[in-house]
């Protein structure tokens, strides 16, 4: 690590109105490292009193309210920007997160095996013991399209397989590691300016890990350490517009990789492909 940063480690945790899932989050935590740590909840207007309540009762805790709903990465940047250049290392979660113990320090200790690590994910099981696949190839489009259009109904399929490298449950690099835990060197972070805020929610991570790895820097997983994500407890109230973002940081992903004139059919293409998707999934669920 460069020598303009410290070794000391922070927690940047988005919030809005996580309930009571916060509180399970934080007390899990002190069991995921045996280093001192700050916690900062960069909350995107809770209306709930979960993030005011656990900072008052927690000393190594401070609030900062975004003042609004920002996004998850632009929510995510704000609180890495009020460290000092000592906090060298960075983990940034999400509240329905519960760690295991020593999962940090796993993934601090591997750390110390990839040099060139830029960020580093543990494996994530669902509530049902589930492993979700967290570290996945950055999408091509081949690969994307394969598994937006028949991921649903053909889940085996070859592009979601390879897509989503379900079978290498090993410490290795891979293009995206899932944003909902995520250590990060400090120096890699700001050396690709963090998180793009345009994403407001959904791609923010693999838009990350695909400019981290263009930066020089991998994204490792280990799977030797462990959390669990209760997923979308925070927009499971807005699904629906959630569905809708989803698609939207899809196609600006693509579009952004596949600019110019020469690539104009192609991203018209997409863009229609993935309304067409959108639709169908909406219909699904009403």
């Amino acid at each position: 690590m460069s020598e303009d940063y410290g070794q000391e480690l922070a927690v940047v945790i988005v919030t809005y109105s996580p309930g009571e899932t916060l509180d399970r989050c934080l007390d899990t935590l002190t069991k995921a490292t045996t280093r001192p740590y700050r916690v900062v909840l960069a909350d995107n207007g809770s209306d709930d009193g979960a993030p005011e309540k656990a900072a008052a009762a927690r000393d190594n805790v401070t609030l900062l309210p975004t003042g609004g709903n920002l996004g998850y990465g632009t929510a995510a940047n704000r609180g890495v920007a009020t460290l000092g250049q000592e906090y060298g290392w960075i983990v940034v979660a999400n509240p329905d997160l519960e760690f295991g113990d020593g999962s940090l320090d796993t993934l601090l200790a591997a750390a110390d095996r990839w040099p060139r690590g830029g960020s580093f994910g543990p494996l994530i099981r669902q509530p049902t013991g589930e492993i979700y696949p967290s570290a996945r190839m950055v999408p091509s489009i081949g690969k994307g399209v394969g598994h937006a259009v028949a991921g649903r109904f053909w889940p085996s399929n070859p592009w979601t397989k390879a897509y989503k490298q379900v079978d290498t449950v090993v410490e290795r690099e891979a293009g995206w590691l899932s944003g909902s835990c995520l250590l990060m060197r400090r120096e890699a972070f700001d050396s690709v300016d963090g998180f793009d805020p345009r994403y407001f929610m959904y791609f923010e991570d693999v838009d990350l890990g695909d400019r981290l790895g263009k930066a020089g820097w991998q994204n490792v997983y280990v799977p030797a350490a462990e959390v669990v994500h209760i997923q979308g407890h925070s927009t499971a109230r807005v699904s629906d517009k959630m569905l809708a973002v989803h698609h939207d940081s899809a196609y600006r992903f693509i579009a952004d990789r596949h600019q110019g004139l020469w690539w104009a059919p192609v991203r018209a293409g997409v863009k229609a492909g993935l309304a067409l998707r959108l639709k169908a999934e909406t219909r699904k669920k009403s």
